[in-house]
């Protein structure tokens, strides 16, 4: 079951079970404004990385968004493994393109998996046995839409082309989620290009030879998905 931690409870007090996708153990969302405050007192729990690229923010809502997903995401790992938040150690794998150390976050030895994303004033955080992706996306104005389009698969074009309005953007953001999630979980990123994979634009994903990619519950306004790597 996907719930969103309410406001006013203790962040990430109780893991929630993901949706049906096998190696995915544990899917928490929350709205930043709920827990800001909270993430303020905790700021002490986070590494040196976390605490520079936090100083390096300008806008409060930027800051506190940062810092309210790395309190949350420690928080989640600490009650996995059992330990203190702030002892956690987070690292960065091989980058998938250049090897330099500046891929996907990882735990050194890979006792769990894990994926962060936040959009707006949403976050969104993932656990898995196998590598992970997340991502949370705020549906974007029809003139983004046009103007971004044209980077996606081009099985994923001619189905926007068919499509206007709401629908069209709602379908939009549905891909890029996917599509997000899915360069996360392999450590690619951005730079192998959106348009080198088909996450597909309609309700059912796509799935790509090697991984799971699911649809995650969202606020109001947002997409979410998931992808996870097949045993």
């Amino acid at each position: 079951m996907f719930t969103e931690i309410s406001p006013g409870s203790r962040m990430a007090a109780d893991p929630q079970t993901g949706p049906e996708v096998p190696g995915l153990e544990l899917v928490w969302s929350g709205h930043v404004p709920s827990h800001a405050a909270e993430a303020r007192r905790y700021e002490h729990w986070l590494d040196a990385a976390e605490r520079e690229r936090l100083a390096s923010l300008r806008r409060t809502e930027d800051r506190d968004r940062c810092r309210t997903a790395h309190v949350a995401l420690r928080r989640l790992l600490a009650d996995h493994l059992g330990g203190d938040p702030a002892e956690v150690v987070i690292r960065r794998a091989p980058c998938f393109v250049c090897g330099g150390p500046h891929g996907r976050p990882v735990i050194p030895r890979d006792p769990v998996h894990f994926s962060l994303s936040h959009a707006g004033d949403q976050l969104l955080i993932a656990l898995a046995t196998e590598p992970v992706g997340v991502d949370v996306e705020k549906v974007p104005d029809a003139t983004a839409v046009t103007e971004l389009a044209g980077t996606l698969h081009p099985a994923e074009r001619s189905a926007l082309d068919g499509m206007s309005g709401m629908r069209r953007r709602i379908a939009f953001t549905r891909c890029w989620s996917r599509k997000e999630a899915l360069l996360k979980g392999t450590g690619a990123g951005l730079n192998a290009g959106l348009a080198t994979v088909c996450s597909g634009v309609e309700a059912v994903p796509a799935q790509p030879e090697g991984w799971r990619v699911a649809d995650l519950p969202a606020a109001a306004g947002y997409a979410a998905a998931c992808a996870v790597k097949r045993r």
